[in-house]
């Protein structure tokens, strides 16, 4: 059996990453053999986030037990908060040979370039600081203060494409959920994915 890929889809905060990832998973050619790798966070919930389904809610003491004993892949302090991708929630289920996709930031993204290179590395633009600007406001979840920070960041966020493998500019939603979803298929017919099963077919022509 081969080896699951880590699939790292990143964007500055409200580019629409975890709406793609979401309408992604929605597909039962996509979803049903993808895992979908729910983060930690101190940050306290949105209006209608679940914890275990958006991600797993902790307080500090709790996050920073789980980082004592190394049991992050990958952890960051974003706009105050801590983020982190546990190791139990990736790893064994790669071994599996299971799909497994992340959804977090730019900085997290660098650290799990460094643990895992061979992971697919996919970063999601907005069409513009204008549009960026207006989807953060819409949310009515940040001050404006907060808002202008978080495209302060976004712009240093976005500088770090060169560092990615694959590029959506969420303009056209539906454009943009084709995109992500073409990255995942085409990796699965990688000939490193099928080589047991390319040999196998060339065997059964063996004289």
């Amino acid at each position: 059996m081969s080896r699951g890929d880590l699939f790292i889809v990143s964007s500055p905060s409200g580019a629409g990453k975890t709406t793609l990832i979401r309408r992604v998973l929605e597909d039962p050619r996509i979803g049903g053999s993808l895992h979908f790798s729910v983060s930690h966070t101190t940050r306290l919930p949105r209006v209608g986030e679940r914890t275990g389904v958006e991600y797993h809610f902790v307080d500090e003491a709790a996050f920073r037990a789980i980082e004592t004993r190394g049991g992050f892949l990958e952890w960051a302090v974003v706009h105050g908060n801590l983020y982190g991708t546990s190791r139990d929630e990736v790893e064994p289920r790669l071994d599996r040979g299971i799909d497994v996709l992340l959804d977090i930031d730019v900085q997290g993204a660098r650290q799990v370039r460094s643990h895992v290179p061979e992971a697919v590395k996919v970063i999601v633009f907005p069409p513009s600081r204008e549009v960026l600007e207006m989807r953060l406001k819409a949310r009515g979840s940040d001050a404006p203060d907060v808002v202008l920070r978080r495209l302060a960041v976004a712009r240093k966020e976005m500088e770090e494409w060169g560092e990615f493998d694959y590029a959506i500019i969420n303009e056209d939603l539906e454009a943009a959920v084709d995109e992500l979803r073409s990255i995942l298929v085409a990796r699965r017919a990688g000939k490193s994915r099928r080589r047991e099963r390319l040999e196998s077919i060339l065997r059964s022509f063996a004289p």
